[in-house]
């Protein structure tokens, strides 16, 4: 990383971290989902900035299908069949709905192999001049430890102060408006929100995949694993996946390599040839988030609830930590309101069996 774009670090501590969270705070929706410790959500009427409005995305047209143009995407061929989907281990956060483990049955489909980079998202956005939601809303979350020493006060998420309001904060400038994606192309593109990623896969002529499509695409062919790629964390010692290790929210010892994102392919694939699929963003799904599923007989294509107020997001991110969030479990899952952003938020996507896609 750059020095405009790699957070300060010094023996793993982030530096200024306590100055910048003494500011005021942005109130905790009560009731709206998950814990804003893994990716806060904006309040109803957030809209603020220059061309920002209180309607949301839905004041601008949906950009054109220009799939010849969109980019050539490396792609996982999944078999129709049966897996296990959740688990039957103790809940740690009931309220996530990971339990009970189910049979589900899928159809075939295909699954990129990463995330969108941004590289990625930035052909989609010259092609169509599409403006995300944090860029109408003219802020989003930021993860306080990625900010400079220098930056302005900024307010901070109650009960989760270590989320940041920052204004000019967008996917292309992820750590305000002094920053840039410039020298980090691979890396996964965040501050997205659901509607964004909804906008994305109808210019590229692909879809958001369904809950039940990423966690049987992110499981692998392991049967009831904790990780893709087994039950112990780190098997002989080697680092598998992007969170956050050490003290949090202040001391990173950065054991895998990374402060912020690391690059969509930094770790080895899972057996389906998927990448980070435990750690580095969340990633978001077609479907709306609601605690419990069918419990009886095997369940075919599940799609989620008809509506909802969130999305599911699934994977976890580089902010994951055991002492509060371990949802970088491959059952774990998680949810945001569908025109929210954070630094930590992307997605990837899927395909039909016989679509033409990327």
């Amino acid at each position: 990383m750059s020095a405009e774009t790699r957070p300060p670090v010094v023996g793993g501590l982030l530096r200024g971290y306590g100055r910048r969270v003494a500011s005021p705070e942005v109130p905790e929706e009560p009731g709206a989902g998950p814990p804003a410790c893994c990716a806060p959500q904006r309040e109803p009427a957030a809209a603020s900035g220059p061309g920002a409005s209180s309607e949301g995305p839905a004041a601008q047209s949906d950009p054109p299908n220009q799939s010849a143009n969109a980019p050539d995407l490396e792609w996982v061929a999944v078999s129709e069949g049966s897996f296990t989907m959740g688990t039957d281990e103790p809940a740690r956060w009931p309220t996530d709905g990971e339990g009970p483990a189910r049979e589900v049955r899928l159809s075939a489909y295909r699954i990129a192999t990463t995330a969108v980079t941004n590289e990625d998202f930035a052909g989609f956005v010259d092609a169509t001049a599409y403006v995300t939601d944090a860029q109408r809303f003219g802020w989003s979350f930021v993860f306080g430890g990625l900010l400079p020493d220098d930056f302005p006060p900024t307010r901070g998420v109650a009960n989760a102060p270590w989320w940041r309001q920052v204004e000019g904060a967008d996917w292309s400038h992820p750590f305000g408006p002094q920053s840039s994606v410039q020298k980090l192309g691979d890396h996964p593109v965040v501050h997205v929100s659901h509607h964004d990623a909804l906008a994305y896969c109808r210019w590229a002529g692909v879809r958001l995949p369904t809950e039940a499509e990423w966690e049987c695409a992110a499981r692998g062919g392991l049967a009831s694993k904790r990780y893709p790629w087994g039950n112990e964390f780190a098997p002989h010692g080697q680092t598998m996946c992007n969170i956050f290790e050490g003290e949090f929210p202040m001391t990173n010892t950065l054991a895998d390599g990374y402060a912020g994102t690391a690059p969509v392919r930094a770790f080895a694939p899972n057996g389906f040839g998927l990448h980070n699929v435990a750690g580095n963003v969340w990633e978001w799904c077609a479907d709306w988030f609601h605690p419990a599923h069918d419990r009886e007989g095997e369940v075919r294509d599940p799609l989620g609830p008809p509506v909802g107020d969130t999305h599911v997001i699934r994977g976890g991110s580089y902010l994951c930590h055991d002492s509060y969030c371990d949802r970088y479990r491959v059952a774990a899952r998680s949810s945001n309101a569908p025109d929210s952003s954070t630094g930590n938020m992307g997605f990837r996507v899927a395909a039909d069996a016989g679509a033409a896609a990327g």
